[in-house]
């Protein structure tokens, strides 16, 4: 029970990865607020160690609003977790202003207004983690995917600057970069690939898989395994770092 006493917060927690995570660290001892639109969902998970919270990442005042509860009911937030994202791909020529603006309010000003609300609480304690959930498109460019490729580099831009800012003190910003992972999102994409690249759904897929290099996609628990490493002891020294858990690539 490791992290007993410890509040994390975690966006898009209801499923996929985020709610991996969320069971993992529940499971050390932490208490978990997750956080995503739809507050049914997020009750089908919630227990006596994990709390859900309906919030739009995208709107500054929920945002506000809803971190400052979660620290009114669970204390103040030491591990920050911004997970909520969405992963659609579209070529730039094709990319209007209403699909951008929705990228980059979703993954990258959803991932600072969650670090931002989540710092005035864990600046007053002695420890805290920050992790930011970004893409192997936030290290180089995923083709198809401009408007996602770079909010997932300007959400890594965002953690070495925060290591920067905060260097020397009991805090740590990094992010994990996977591939892709066996997740709804995957399963979302499978149709949308299928549409735009005129293949069938299994050689979609198949694209995904194929794009990881050991062929095969990523387990959800392979990426919680990442973040328990990076709250657990000996974690003190890793910041401002990208880990890939993409199956190999460089």
């Amino acid at each position: 029970m490791e992290l007993q006493g410890k509040h994390a917060l975690i966006t898009g927690g209801g499923t996929g990865i985020g709610l991996a995570i969320a069971q993992d660290l529940a499971a050390k001892g932490a208490h978990v607020t997750i956080t995503g639109r739809r507050q049914d969902v997020l009750d089908e998970v919630a227990g006596d160690t994990i709390t859900g919270m309906a919030m739009d990442v995208r709107d500054e005042d929920d945002v506000v609003a809803k971190i400052a509860a979660a620290v009114a009911q669970n204390g103040p937030i030491q591990i920050c977790i911004p997970n909520a994202g969405i992963a659609e791909g579209k070529s730039v020529h094709k990319t209007d202003m209403t699909f951008w603006r929705n990228m980059m309010a979703t993954n990258l000003d959803g991932a600072f207004l969650t670090i931002r609300e989540s710092l005035k609480s864990m600046r007053e304690t002695d420890w805290g983690r920050v992790i930011a959930i970004s893409s192997m498109a936030g290290l180089r460019g995923l083709p198809g995917a401009a408007a996602y490729s770079a909010s997932k580099h300007g959400m890594i831009g965002l953690i070495r600057s925060l290591a920067e800012d905060y260097m020397g003190k009991p805090y740590t910003f990094n992010a994990i970069c996977p591939g892709y992972v066996d997740t709804p999102i995957v399963t979302r994409n499978t149709a949308s690939i299928s549409e735009r690249a005129g293949i069938s759904e299994e050689q979609a897929r198949a694209v995904m898989i194929n794009s990881n290099p050991h062929k095969r996609l990523i387990d959800v628990s392979e990426v919680s395994a990442a973040a328990a490493w990076l709250v657990g002891p000996g974690s003190q020294s890793i910041n401002g770092q990208c880990i890939q858990v993409t199956g190999g690539n460089m």
